[in-house]
């Protein structure tokens, strides 16, 4: 197992330490602004609930009626006791002494809502669907003042009431927050709709396999946008005509979200096995299409099986993300520990999320319901960026890639290119070698046999005349080494014995050049091949080496072993090459002497192939030329 970077556990921790102190900086912000409101308002803290209905119960019996009692705003709301779905809630208005007086309630839970100050109605709201949450703000008279306060809710939801005091003070200050409370969330969905409307024009441009990781993000971008916007009471605040939609389109948005979260998990971790988290996401499909149908009734039976929807919706759907958020932070934080870095990222950001999920989710069933989601709007904030940012990678990577590809292309190309001229050669040389040579000895011995009886100056044109006769006769030598490199006798060889024997060869000719030859070859190196084709390979290229040298210089020849090959360097210091004469080198008839046919150095290509050899040349301009040759290590020979 890979370790981690040493750099992941303190972003960790970092994080860490912002999540946990972002709550603490809150909370010391909101009590600044009690302080400083305290004097614009006055909080009411606690007040009086009754339990209330006008119809008998099923059996006959009266209606329900309880006397009054005693909630406080730390308090959680009390659970509604059978055959009861509406209550009523008093309290003393405290003395109004400013200018412009107003009623500030942020958080009240019910449907349908009626607020009375002395027995006169304020203020009335009803909704046909099942968003609970009211906030209200009300102007009220200096009169109110010390008078009774009622407000009667009923609700088809399982929660009712405050949780929150209510707030009597100036209107301003109280119009400021009723505006900015909850608009935060409407600019932030917002935002995550945009972009996922843009990521939406963008996938016409995008291939089909990186369309399948695109769109997977935008079905997780788009519906956690709807689900701040829908979430937040602002929209039902200002725009109750659209509520009833809003309401279940939170309920849609929720069912795309999960399968899509656990498909584009898939999707981020191809080729490792994730045989459960494919049968798990197949499972949330299912369940989401069993969800819609279910809403689908719920809507149409104008909500007569709620609580078997609630049931369905809501608490197993609610236990599914805790089994769905598990799942993939296990994984996740398993990938990441493998060293893989899009796990890396991913993880990060999943686990914040996933812990803060998970927080939300256990707050709300311990509070039996008495709780508003918060934590994991910031949780997917984090985690949402932390896709991008690997989505980002993954076009990075991909375009990385496909350079990679072009490049492997093109020397392939180049590399065939040369394979068809090699065929070509070899053919040629295969068929016309033999048939050229027999008539260049004959006439060579003629020459040799007429040069003793010629004069001092036939003699000179006949010696001129054998010379480039014999020089014909190499250029076919090479021409039948490289079309017949076979190795007649293979043996073990010893690579510095071997260099050690042209060492002693090719050392008097780069004396005479100005140059000289440092040998640095390990005792025990062995491969297997032909000794006299693996002597010419090297003294073709030592030999080019020592032309190069321009005045005095120094060839340096080296070997090692690495991993499973021999490896031998010889580099010169030269006048090298630019990038386009190396390119050519090994093609026939390219050559930077003056009387060079290219055909040595093509050889010494063939006899390396041969031998299943790898030749590389690195050169720089006015530097020098380096050669590496990798050979198959063998064992030494008992």
């Amino acid at each position: 197992m890979k370790a981690l970077p040493l750099y992941w556990p303190m972003i960790c921790l970092l994080l860490a330490i912002l999540l946990l102190g972002a709550p603490a900086t809150m909370l010391a912000q909101h009590e600044e602004r009690d302080s400083a409101d305290a004097a614009t308002s006055h909080a009411v803290r606690e007040w009086q609930m009754h339990w209330e209905t006008d119809s008998p119960a099923p059996d006959g019996s009266p209606p329900v009626r309880t006397d009054w009692f005693k909630i406080a705003d730390h308090e959680p709301l009390v659970s509604l006791p059978e055959q009861v779905s509406a209550a009523s809630l008093r309290l003393q208005l405290p003395e109004l002494p400013w200018e412009h007086n107003t009623l500030f309630i942020e958080r009240l839970y019910g449907q349908n809502v009626q607020i009375y100050i002395g027995g006169e109605l304020l203020y009335e709201a009803e909704r046909n669907h099942l968003f609970d949450v009211h906030q209200i703000l009300i102007p009220i008279e200096p009169t109110h003042a010390g008078q009774e306060l009622m407000i009667r809710v009923d609700t088809a939801t399982a929660r009712i009431g405050l949780d929150q005091p209510v707030v009597v003070g100036e209107y301003g200050p109280l119009l400021k927050q009723y505006v900015q409370q909850g608009l935060f969330d409407i600019v932030l969905g917002a935002a995550f709709v945009f972009i996922a409307l843009i990521m939406l024009v963008c996938s016409a441009f995008l291939q089909r396999e990186q369309l399948k990781r695109w769109i997977s993000l935008l079905l997780i971008i788009l519906p956690t946008g709807m689900l701040i916007i829908t979430y937040s009471p602002y929209l039902y605040t200002f725009y109750p005509q659209i509520g009833k939609f809003a309401f279940h389109l939170f309920d849609l948005s929720l069912l795309v979200l999960l399968p899509s979260l656990t498909y584009f998990f898939e999707r981020m971790m191809e080729g490792r096995k994730l045989g459960f988290v494919t049968k798990f996401r197949k499972f949330q499909v299912g369940y989401s299409l069993f969800c819609l149908v279910c809403s689908i009734i719920n809507i149409l039976t104008d909500y007569h099986y709620y609580d078997i929807y609630f049931l369905i919706t809501v608490t197993a759907l609610g236990c599914i993300m805790l089994v769905q958020l598990s799942i993939l932070f296990i994984c996740s934080v398993y990938f990441a520990f493998k060293g893989n870095k899009v796990a890396l990222i991913f993880s990060t950001g999943f686990m914040i999320f996933a812990m803060l999920g998970i927080i939300d989710l256990m707050l709300f069933y311990l509070r039996a319901g008495n709780y508003d989601l918060i934590l994991w709007k910031w949780g997917i904030v984090c985690f949402v960026v932390s896709l991008i940012i690997i989505l980002g990678r993954r076009f990075a990577s991909d375009h990385k890639q496909l350079i990679t590809y072009s490049k492997e292309l093109e020397m392939f190309n180049t590399r065939l290119q040369r394979s068809e001229k090699m065929e070509i050669i070899s053919g040629l040389a295969a068929s016309v070698a033999h048939e050229v040579r027999n008539p260049l000895q004959v006439t060579r011995g003629f020459l040799q046999l007429l040069r003793e009886n010629s004069s001092a100056k036939d003699r000179h044109y006949m010696a001129l005349a054998i010379d480039e006769l014999d020089r014909a006769s190499h250029i076919i030598t090479d021409f039948l080494t490289f079309a017949k490199p076979e190795l007649e006798e293979v043996s073990i060889l010893n690579i510095a014995l071997e260099l050690k024997h042209i060492e002693g060869i090719l050392r008097p000719l780069a004396n005479l050049q100005g140059g000289t030859i440092v040998l640095d070859i390990p005792a025990q190196l062995y491969i297997q091949g032909n000794s006299s084709k693996l002597k010419q390979a090297f003294i073709n290229i030592i030999k080019n080496s020592i032309e190069a040298l321009n005045g005095q210089g120094e060839i340096r020849i080296w070997a090692y072993k690495e991993q499973e090959d021999v490896v031998v360097h010889i580099k010169d210091d030269g006048e090298g090459m630019n990038a386009s004469e190396l390119a050519k080198l090994g093609e026939p008839y390219f050559s930077n002497k003056t009387k060079g046919t290219g055909l040595g150095l093509m050889v010494t290509f063939r006899i390396i192939e041969v031998m299943q050899g790898k030749l590389e040349f690195r050169s720089v301009k006015g530097v020098g030329t380096e050669a590496v040759l990798r050979f198959p290590s063998v064992s030494a020979p008992l």
